[in-house]
């Protein structure tokens, strides 16, 4: 059983914690090739995607990912952007309310999903400016990548 109370502070701490001073293509090249090398330490190719005010800056596709992973990137993408928080708190969350997405919010899982993997690309001061995402593992080990290839990136910058 998911304790929620302890779990829920945790994730959002990642997202006070993890906040960028500036972000650009460069950023998002480093980044991205990253998250691919962390990511090859799991037995399941995902696909990498760095999306900044909508505009795709890094993607990468391992082989034997296919289209299904390119549209859950774009629905975890579509929540990010919307609720402003990463998409694994989110469907935290929503079950910590014993609910669906659509019972909480009202919107359509034809374009918003709640599981892990999408990170907002958070600028300090600013705010959420786009989305780190992985898809292809597990919801929490695509949220643990991210989050630990942000925070490896973050404290290579200092």
């Amino acid at each position: 059983m998911t304790d929620y109370s302890t779990l829920l502070p945790q994730l959002l701490d990642q997202e006070e914690r993890l906040q960028f001073t500036k972000f650009n293509s460069d950023d998002a090249l480093s980044l991205g090739l990253k998250l691919i090398e962390n990511a090859k330490a799991y037995p399941k190719p995902v696909v990498v995607d760095i999306t900044v005010a909508g505009h795709e800056l890094f993607h990468f596709s391992m082989q034997g990912t296919g289209p299904d992973n390119n549209e859950w990137v774009r629905k975890k993408n579509n929540s990010v952007m919307r609720f402003r928080h990463s998409s694994f708190y989110l469907g935290q969350y929503i079950a910590s309310q014993g609910k669906t997405l659509q019972e909480k919010y009202l919107v359509s899982e034809d374009d918003y999903v709640v599981h892990g993997g999408a990170f907002p690309l958070i600028i300090k001061g600013v705010g959420a400016i786009g989305t780190v995402t992985v898809s292809g593992l597990a919801q929490q080990d695509d949220h643990g990548v991210v989050v630990k290839t942000i925070e490896e990136y973050l404290a290579s910058q200092q």
